[in-house]
């Protein structure tokens, strides 16, 4: 999608602080951090949502969680929350799906 956000961060039109990449995804420092530690987790490839996936994007959802899992190794993080928000009610506010990682300090319950 043309005009999304993290499309085009994913195409370097947008700069960010990019930390991790891979050929299916783009992990970033969130711009309004929220933890010590908070970056996006995105397909390169535009997804609307999570509710918008579908069985043929399973492999890509799994590939995600684990690119969140290996950044997590690699910053030394032993806890973090990983999440997604899904439609507007619930906070989405790129409508391209994406994983906020939060670490670095004691996550409270319930989040929201």
């Amino acid at each position: 999608m043309a005009d999304c956000l993290f499309c085009r961060i994913v195409r370097r039109e947008i700069p960010a602080q990019i930390v991790l990449e891979d050929e299916q995804a783009l992990v970033f420092k969130d711009v309004s951090p929220q933890a010590p530690t908070h970056v996006l987790v995105v397909p390169k490839r535009h997804l609307g949502s999570l509710s918008a996936s579908t069985d043929a994007d399973a492999s890509l959802l799994g590939h995600l969680q684990r690119t969140a899992a290996r950044f997590a190794e690699r910053e030394g993080l032993t806890s973090f929350r990983l999440v997604t928000n899904n439609g507007r009610g619930a906070g989405q506010s790129v409508e391209h799906l994406h994983y906020h990682l939060l670490g670095g300090r004691a996550m409270q319950w319930p989040p929201g």
